[in-house]
């Protein structure tokens, strides 16, 4: 009794330690945010009515950005602009807001709100950022950066070829220095500000408008009911359902508007009849385009209740390159019906009449409606711009569709201004991969006095690590890319997001990759910049005269403390699912930001001081941030449980100790077993494992073979001597012959369902098991745990059907699955407790440890939950 009390007494003072530690840097992240960032403009509450209000800088600070203007006019043209006024109202220049004209996202997916002067010549007089959701402008590089970033273009026109990068005179190419660590974000901003100050420069005469060749269209007779306009892709839809402006779930959508050409003969005298369309283009002049747009469900109105005589429809917009086109009253024309075969019903109908001669119809262009979204969390108005793009077939224009070249993505342009870079990252992963891949022949060549074999290419990898993708590609994995992956996962998988970081998303695919063919152990202990220069730093510690100090914990708080890392990654991704910013904030128990991306004499004391702590334990004892604290290499290790080839051992490593000594991450247990979850790899275990000298029962054979005048043979794969001749009773003891089977991470299991099973047998076996956690041998003895479980099962199948029907929320959804998850665990354990070793399509079964179940359990459930998720989503009925 009196150890099942200190015991429970243990495991509350960890839950107090992580509590507190958990609390420490909440409060940490909230102090660092609440200190003044230069901007304070993360997530920044904007004027609700910021969209439509016709005194824009009663609203904005537009002196900030015009410091020599007296007074602004009133929101002007299309796209939206206000004049900066001086002495007499004296005509200075121009103001505008970002979104008015560009909804270029950057890294969060989100845009960055600004606020831009420009004067009469097309300089850039003052920039200034309302919004963002850069994270990584919260609690890693500071705000102060991105306000550097856009005084680098005060002075510069908006004519100018402005590029982040270097200057290249022979190209015109203006160059601006990026942020580092916030690549994306910067060319993201480049491309607003560019295509804001050119899209009013255009307007307003500064730049001259450009220019579209008028389309030319393929004469035909034929006219199509609606099904083939459809088809043809002549009309287009636009729906917007209420959850994506942040209203309930209903049955009907936000809106759903039909648009489409009218200036096409065949189109449009397929739509509204000839008389009719020929009525229509009576009343244009030839440079003129018109399109109709219908309302066929919704309740919101595309014309605006705001609307007066005189005023502008300030709901639509079309969109053709860094043009925007509105419409006033006089562009607009009634639209008493559709004459097309099977064409719908509508509410609410208009033609509207493009008059710029920059537009052309033979070019793609976007119907844009304009709103605000409200967040249902908090009550905050952001803007919103719902679009949809349409393009006349070629089969319709005379010579068929024009060459367009669009800008390329912001992920694109990275991915080509730092190829060559990328591609020496690429080389050095597959390098690594190799070198790891033939580890044992160069583990032959090495002995425990002469590793270089093997650590010549690991510290050359350590060096690589550090320098180049640590401190110089700024290329150091997070655990909060693992929580963007699994909600991306869960609810909206965005490829761009991904690919927006190209060491990263490369360094995430060699990560994978390694993780599932050797365990974490070859990132983590190879390639990892912090783990690198961790351990990196104990060695430098052994040379310099320390070695005498340094060691490990006692094996008791080792086997304590590992799970700590669990706990913190656990911790986080439940966080994660209720609130992702907080989860940023406490990820910031990772050192990487300040170590790498920002610096630590550019972040404050707390985090210095983290870092500073962690690498002197460094000094002292092998990776203690690794073993014990980092979430990443947690969330790395649960799918290590599931590796196909691991770290050789032979029978007499569960009597020889050899290994376990020198095992500097404390990964071979009593029994000679190597937890891959904790193993990083160093190969000395491998090392020996061939060493006739070092590893002790190779050299007590060979010592045999020796004194009795026999052949030294060389070592087989199984790490004997190879016989040449047959050899008497084997001479291992029988302890050692009858102890645990090191080669196996636990005792081999044999389930009995699936002896022989083969063909559709085995698939059928394979499904029933993955499926079906339920064993009939529990029934015996757990009645009440099955029953509970058939119960959870029900309600986990209901809660999925809510979710259907649009009556459950994701989060309660993810809160039953993550329920059902651990009740799967505890069953597993009761009545099927064994999980597969090495790849899937053997057979080689071996009891669960409680983490192996938990590894297994979660990382089935959050592919079969992704499946799910998708399938409903794809469906429409996933309530956002």
């Amino acid at each position: 009794m009196k150890t099942h009390r200190q015991g429970l007494a243990a495991n509350w003072r960890s839950f107090l330690h992580l509590a507190a530690f958990f609390l420490g840097l909440t409060l940490g992240a909230q102090a660092a945010q609440a200190a003044p960032t230069g901007t304070g403009a993360y997530e920044a509450a904007l004027p609700a009515e910021l969209a439509t209000a016709k005194d824009m800088c009663a609203l904005l600070p537009c002196q900030d950005v015009f410091p020599g203007a007296k007074s602004f006019s009133e929101r002007l043209g299309s796209p939206p602009y206000v004049k900066a006024l001086g002495e007499a109202d004296k005509l200075l220049g121009y103001v505008m807001l970002s979104t008015d004209i560009t909804d270029t996202p950057a890294y969060s997916g989100k845009p960055v709100v600004t606020l831009i002067g420009m004067d009469l010549t097309g300089h850039f007089v003052g920039i200034k950022v309302l919004k963002h959701s850069e994270p990584i402008l919260l609690l890693g590089i500071p705000e102060s950066a991105l306000l550097k970033f856009n005084d680098q273009y005060l002075g510069k026109s908006v004519a100018d070829k402005i590029e982040v990068g270097q200057t290249r005179p022979d190209e015109n190419v203006l160059g601006v220095d990026a942020i580092s660590g916030a690549t994306v974000t910067v060319i993201a901003q480049n491309q607003v500000l560019m295509a804001s100050g050119q899209a009013v420069a255009k307007q307003v005469g500064i730049l001259a408008p450009t220019v579209r060749d008028p389309a030319r269209y393929a004469q035909t007779e034929r006219r199509f009911d609606w099904a083939q306009l459809v088809k043809l892709g002549a009309v287009q839809r636009l729906r917007v359902s209420p959850e994506q402006v942040g209203l309930p779930r209903g049955p009907e959508p936000f809106v759903e508007l039909w648009f489409g050409d009218l200036n096409h003969p065949a189109i449009g005298a397929s739509l509204m009849g000839a008389s009719n369309w020929a009525n229509l283009r009576s009343r244009m002049k030839e440079s003129e385009h018109a399109f109709f747009i219908i309302r066929t469900a919704g309740i919101e109105s595309f014309k605006g209740s705001g609307f007066v005589r005189g005023g502008i429809y300030d709901r639509v917009q079309v969109k053709q390159g860094a043009d925007s086109f509105t419409f006033r009253d006089l562009d607009y024309l009634n639209l008493y019906g559709l004459e097309a075969a099977g064409a719908p019903e509508f509410n609410e109908s208009a033609i509207f009449i493009i008059r710029s001669k920059a537009f052309s119809a033979a070019y793609p262009w976007q119907l844009a409606l304009l709103g605000n979204r409200v967040d249902r969390a908090t009550g905050a108005r952001s803007f919103a711009n719902f679009d949809s793009k349409y393009w006349l077939a070629a089969e319709l224009l005379e010579g068929g569709r024009p060459v367009v070249v669009e800008a390329d993505a912001p992920w694109v342009r990275v991915w080509k201004t730092r190829a060559v870079e990328i591609g020496l990252f690429i080389a050095l992963l597959l390098g690594v991969t190799v070198v790891y891949a033939l580890r044992e022949k160069l583990t032959r060549l090495s002995t425990h006095k002469n590793k270089w074999p093997v650590n010549a290419f690991k510290y050359t990898a350590w060096g690589l690590s550090i320098v180049f993708v640590g401190f110089g590609a700024m290329a150091q994995p997070s655990i909060t890319q693992v929580l963007t992956w699994f909600h991306s996962l869960l609810f909206q998988w965005t490829w761009s997001l991904f690919l927006s970081d190209p060491f990263i998303f490369v360094f995430w695919i060699f990560i994978i990759v390694t993780v599932f063919l050797f365990g974490r152990g070859l990132f983590c202990g190879w390639m990892c910049p912090f783990g690198s220069l961790s351990e990196a730093i104990y060695k430098v510690g052994e040379k310099i005269g320390l070695k005498r100090f340094q060691g490990h914990l006692p094996h008791a708080w080792h086997h304590r403390l590992k799970w700590l890392k669990y706990a913190i990654f656990f911790g986080l991704l439940v966080i994660s699912m209720f609130s992702m910013g907080l989860a940023e904030k406490l990820a910031e128990v990772e050192p990487f930001k300040t170590t790498f991306l920002v610096g630590i004499t550019n972040r404050a004391w707390p985090y210095g001081l983290f870092v500073a702590t962690l690498l002197g334990l460094s000094l002292f004892i092998e990776r203690p941030y690794c073993k014990y604290i980092c979430p990443l290499g947690a969330a790395l290790a649960m799918p290590s449980t599931f590796r196909w080839f691991g770290l050789k051992r032979k029978q007499d490593c569960n009597s020889c100790k050899a290994c376990a000594v020198g095992c500097g991450s404390l990964a071979i247990d009593a029994a000679g077993r190597i937890d891959h979850r904790e193993c990083l790899h160093c190969l000395d275990c491998m090392i020996l494992y061939t060493d006739t000298k070092g590893c002790p029962p190779l050299a007590k054979e060979r010592k045999r073979r020796e004194r009795d005048g026999l052949l030294i043979t060389p070592i087989g794969r199984d790490g004997y001597f190879i016989p040449i001749q047959p050899i008497q009773p084997n001479a291992m003891s029988e302890k050692v012959a009858l102890g645990p089977d090191p080669r196996m991470p636990t005792d081999p299991v044999a389930p009995a369902h699936k002896a022989d099973a083969q063909g559709l047998k085995w698939i059928w076996a394979e499904l029933f098991d993955h499926l079906w956690p339920w064993h009939k041998d529990s029934w015996k003895s757990q009645k009440a745990l099955q029953i509970a479980g058939f119960s959870l099962a029900l309600a986990a199948t209901l809660a999925w059907v809510l979710a259907g029907s649009g009556r459950l929320s994701q989060s309660a959804i993810i809160a039953w699955w993550f329920g059902w998850s651990v009740y799967e665990v505890l069953i597993r354990l009761a009545g099927k407790r064994y999980v597969k070793d090495g790849p899937w399509w053997q057979g080689h079964y071996r009891r669960a440890s409680v983490m192996d179940m938990l590894s297994y359990v979660g990382f089935k459930n959050l592919l079969i939950g992704a499946a799910l998720f998708l399938a409903l989503k794809a469906s429409g009925l996933m309530l956002a």
